[in-house]
């Protein structure tokens, strides 16, 4: 049976005191709402299926009970007593009951139906109509968007709401994205009471996210975008896109740039370039696990497992296969390069042909999942802090003397020991994992969504370890980030919308390389880690100089009188 949720009727869709209902019958009760099936119940219709469930089952178990009892005595089954007539007749009424039940909403589809098809919705209420009384709660709703002002899109929007046109169905059917978001939204506001006002709807590409982005949009949300920069990272400057709603954090990695080109920039080396997935697979005996682990990990079969992983693409290429057991299941961790894609798509479909080709060999291994965890994707973990996942990279710069004192405020020798204390030590006693810096998620989230990149994977891409020393007979400073999991890519997903493709082009990474496949994805991440090493610059100088709290007072903080604002 169909137990959606049913909206009551408002006088915004003309269910309410319709001046056609008037048409159809003259009497005083032809304003009523529309019969239902189960108002002929004596008792409310939850309380009515409560009694009739419980009474089928009780007595069914009566029945079975005695029935087992008779068979073991050798009792003929035709020799009833009062109480067994009782409860056949019991089992036999709620059956009944419980049959016609299943079959009320159908009944009821059909009269509401056909009372909606006969109203017309777009009149006004007649003044004749009666009022509802001062007593009688009525929830405001808020207006159809003024879009909306076809016939077609009102009874659409009202189908919605009575349920039955699903709202993700409806690009499929209509086959315009931009009004499906318009009649999705204005069903949504009916449906909840709450208006959406304030959540914009149009300017936005919306056959852009269809099957790819995002399902059932309603409109889109306001980030907004600020630059840092120039960044000098290896000979060459580039102007950081930042989509944050935190104040002083584009200010403060700003202010880190300024002190890293004028020291001569920042330079930067990725040690490794590969995505990861590892799926889960069992077998009967943990002998048997390691048959397969054994056969994974031998080099002589490595060829020929590369050569079916690389099928899946022409820019996957099998790097490793590490094994790892837990009993009789064994966690395969696949990796390999992927182009300027982040990846995960096509490391998957490459895991996939391999697992369908070790099936010839091992018959009686179980594939449990295509993720096993140990991946490891959106979750901190320490394979991959010690292997990696994505990009690595290094990136180091040595601020002169000068710069500390005059642009960061600070000096040399506080800025190493606060460093030790806080991201080395102060990590350490709270058991941080890939935590060893000050804000590194900070500079990679606002990076991220300005790029179109999946924000969920900042929890492994912030992966990052801190290093300051003193250098030059203690006059300067070298400090560096070391982030073993950036995951970035510059096509596919996210990267491809209009706000987000513009900002990769700023950076001079958008789309894909022709002449070195790959080498924009690793050039983002290498920008990623100069923006974090800025990032932290600025902020442990912020910190040490005892300016944090002033900074955030004057930058972050609104002077808006919010209760003044107009809900």
């Amino acid at each position: 049976m169909d137990l959606r949720h049913r909206v009551p009727p408002t006088a915004h869709d003309g269910a309410i005191h319709h001046p056609n209902r008037g048409k159809r019958d003259s009497s005083p009760t032809s304003s009523a709402s529309s019969p239902k099936a189960s108002d002929a119940l004596p008792l409310p219709l939850y309380l009515t299926n409560a009694i009739f469930f419980t009474l089928f089952f009780s007595v069914a178990y009566f029945l079975l009970h005695r029935w087992r009892d008779k068979i073991r005595s050798h009792t003929p089954l035709h020799v009833v007593t009062l109480s067994e007539i009782a409860a056949i007749f019991s089992l036999i009424a709620s059956f009944i009951y419980l049959l016609g039940f299943f079959g009320i909403d159908f009944v009821q589809s059909f009269i509401t139906r056909a009372s909606h098809d006969v109203w017309d919705v777009d009149e006004a209420v007649s003044e004749s109509s009666p009022r509802p009384s001062p007593s009688t709660s009525i929830t405001k709703l808020p207006p159809v968007e003024c879009s909306l002002i076809s016939q077609d899109d009102e009874d659409i929007v009202r189908s919605v709401v009575n349920g039955v046109t699903p709202s993700y169905a409806l690009e499929s059917r209509l086959g315009d994205c931009r009004r499906a978001a318009a009649i999705r939204r204005a069903a949504l506001q009916r449906m909840t009471g709450r208006s959406l006002e304030g959540l914009p709807l149009d300017g936005f590409d919306y056959d852009s996210i269809l099957g790819q982005c995002c399902e059932m949009p309603v409109g889109y949300v306001q980030i907004p975008v600020g630059v840092a920069g120039p960044l000098l990272l290896d000979g060459f400057e580039y102007t950081v896109p930042m989509a944050t709603t935190e104040g002083c954090l584009v200010a403060s990695t700003n202010r880190g740039c300024k002190a890293i080109y004028a020291s001569g920039g920042a330079s930067s080396v990725v040690l490794r370039d590969c995505m990861s997935r590892a799926p889960v697979v069992r077998f009967s005996t943990a002998k048997r696990a390691a048959q397969l682990k054994f056969f994974l990990e031998d080099p002589l079969n490595f060829d020929t497992l590369s050569v079916v992983f690389n099928r899946s693409s022409r820019f996957a290429r099998l790097q490793g296969i590490q094994c790892a057991m837990a009993g009789k299941n064994v966690y395969l961790r696949f990796t390999c390069s992927t182009g300027d894609a982040m990846g995960m798509n096509m490391v998957s479909k490459g895991v996939q042909n391999v697992l369908d080709f070790l099936q010839n060999d091992f018959p009686d291994m179980d594939v449990i999942g295509i993720s096993g965890n140990y991946c490891s994707d959106k979750k901190p973990s320490a394979v991959n802090w010690i292997e990696g996942r994505g990009k690595s990279v290094v990136c180091e710069a040595i601020i002169k003397e000068e710069v500390v004192k005059k642009v960061l405020k600070t000096n040399v020798s506080a800025l190493v020991e606060l460093n030790m204390l806080k991201n080395l030590t102060g990590s350490a006693i709270a058991g941080a994992l890939g935590g060893f810096n000050a804000h590194a998620s900070n500079i990679v989230s606002a990076v991220f969504i300005a790029t179109g990149q999946d924000p969920a994977q900042n929890i492994e891409s912030s992966h990052c370890i801190t290093m300051m020393e003193a250098v030059n007979d203690g006059r300067d400073l070298h400090i560096s980030v070391t982030m073993p999991s950036i995951e970035v890519g510059t096509v596919g997903g996210g990267t491809q919308l209009a706000s987000q493709s513009a900002c990769l082009n700023l950076l001079g990474v958008k789309g894909a390389s022709k002449e070195s496949p790959g080498s924009n994805s690793r050039l983002l991440a290498s920008i990623v880690a100069g923006s974090v090493l800025a990032g932290e610059l600025s902020l442990m100088s912020a910190i040490a100089a005892g300016q944090l709290v002033n900074s955030h007072m004057k930058y972050n903080r609104s002077s808006k009188d919010v209760t003044k604002i107009s809900s």
